[in-house]
């Protein structure tokens, strides 16, 4: 009967969550109910709440997460300063006259915003508000148009730099030390976020080749789904003011880009350092397209606040949950669950991934890192899965919760901003697809580990 208690506290705390309980004080307070009742059922050993200031000292000195507001600044100040509408007005003039230009502009536009602010909702909103008009008044598929801006929203969640990383590593690193000294190993190796970033670029870029190569399908088999655009081809004058706008809406965010993945991949800056380099690259962007007034830049911290404070404060109750459910011998009980099932890591692997899977549908991708991972991750990495492409497959696996309907955010995003005559049932419609294209890549990755693991073993000698 006792066995059966961390899965009611993880049960209640799901439950709890579904019914629109702020996420961290759920988290917290389905814990500390617990641990009272446990505590006067004998059944609970409450010193062991002795260890949470430790843990929350750990979480206030660790400069791995000073990426986390960094990162949310550069992506809330690239919003404000416009960067989106030129990079979307700069593809249209480049594929807008080919069939199924616009989807491909689309695309296009959410990896290069995805490598730059890495903010799923305002990529969604944006996109929403400046492409779907378009590509609808264009001819465009409902279905399709839905679906194309959701999961190129999305991409935020796994192409560096992104907030899912930065946090899977913290949490990654923390449980990859704890196997290694479970299995005797008293001199643990570490991941970092770095290594991550490294990980997740290659599998990134296939997931846009995947998107790109199916719009290319429909195009080809259904033309009526993706008309071309009513633009002409630019000729003489209008060619050398093409290229204008090429360089002006696309290198500057490039060369953002390229300043801040490229000294972390050339090794000259931690995440960290490159995050600072980024947030001050995106006030000077800001600055050059004359978007950064004091007005603008007082709602873009008060942005990054709101978003900080919510991510660390889901940490504080995820710490505080994950130490009452070991403290009932949860981490004993799932990995010997585990370890019981058929097909030894593979099995492991997979009930974890379908676990995952389902509780998108209904849960945060933040919920899940900090609930799911420090639970499961322990367990996997003492079978001998490696950290970095554990936490790649994890990645992409989060991302599909922004697309899967009921509950997927992706999803909300865009109806929030969706012309009254596209229904609910043609986002939902739309985005089918994409996420069976997410899984594909899911399995490219179980099949082939190298994907993720080639680059930063290039990169970091890893």
């Amino acid at each position: 009967m006792a066995d059966l208690i961390p899965l009611a506290l993880f049960l209640t705390a799901c439950l709890v969550l579904m019914a629109g309980y702020p996420v961290a004080f759920s988290l917290a307070g389905t814990a500390l109910v617990f641990a009272l009742m446990g505590e006067l059922a004998g059944g609970f050993d409450a010193s062991i709440l002795g260890a949470l200031p430790n843990r929350l000292f750990g979480i206030m000195t660790n400069t791995t997460l000073l990426a986390v507001p960094l990162f949310v600044f550069m992506g809330v100040m690239l919003e404000r300063s416009r960067v989106a509408e030129n990079l979307l007005d700069t593809m249209a003039a480049l594929f807008g006259g080919l069939r199924g230009g616009l989807g491909y502009s689309v695309t296009l536009v959410g990896m290069l915003l995805a490598a730059s602010t890495g903010i799923v909702g305002a990529t969604v909103v944006t996109m929403g508000l400046l492409s779907l008009p378009t590509m609808l008044r264009h001819g465009y598929d409902p279905r399709l148009a839905s679906g194309t801006i959701c999961a190129s929203g999305t991409l935020g969640q796994i192409i560096p730099p992104s907030i899912v990383l930065v946090l899977l590593g913290d949490v990654l690193s923390s449980s990859y030390q704890q196997a290694q000294l479970e299995m005797g190993i008293f001199s643990p190796e570490t991941v970092s976020v770095g290594d991550l970033f490294s990980g997740a670029l290659l599998p990134g870029l296939l997931l846009v080749a995947l998107y790109l190569l199916y719009l290319a399908g429909v195009a080809a088999f259904r033309p009526q789904a993706m008309p071309a655009a009513a633009i002409a081809a630019a000729n003489g004058n209008e060619e050398n003011s093409l290229l204008q706008r090429v360089l002006r809406g696309l290198l500057p965010p490039l060369l953002l880009i390229v300043a801040v993945l490229g000294s972390i991949m050339g090794g000259f800056a931690t995440p960290t350092e490159a995050a600072s380099v980024g947030a001050v690259g995106a006030i000077l962007l800001a600055i050059s397209q004359r978007q950064c007034s004091i007005t603008i830049l007082r709602e873009v911290v008060l942005s990054t606040t709101r978003v900080t404070s919510m991510v660390f404060l889901i940490l504080v109750g995820a710490s505080i949950f994950s130490l009452v459910f070991r403290g009932f011998g949860g981490d004993e009980i799932v990995a010997d669950l585990l370890s019981a099932l058929p097909g030894g890591k593979f099995g492991a692997m997979l009930a974890v991934m379908l676990l995952m899977f389902l509780l998108g549908f209904v849960l945060d991708f933040i919920e899940i890192t900090f609930v799911v991972v420090p639970i499961v991750g322990p367990v996997l990495l003492a079978m001998g899965l490696d950290p970095v492409w554990l936490g790649i497959m994890i990645a992409l696996n989060l991302q599909t919760s922004f697309l899967t309907p009921p509950f997927g955010f992706a999803l909300f995003y865009l109806r929030g901003v969706a012309p009254p005559e596209m229904s609910t049932q043609q986002i939902y419609q739309g985005v089918i697809p994409f996420i069976g294209l997410q899984l594909l890549l899911l399995l490219l990755l179980a099949i082939w580990p190298q994907l993720a693991t080639w680059l930063p073993g290039v990169v970091f000698g890893a």
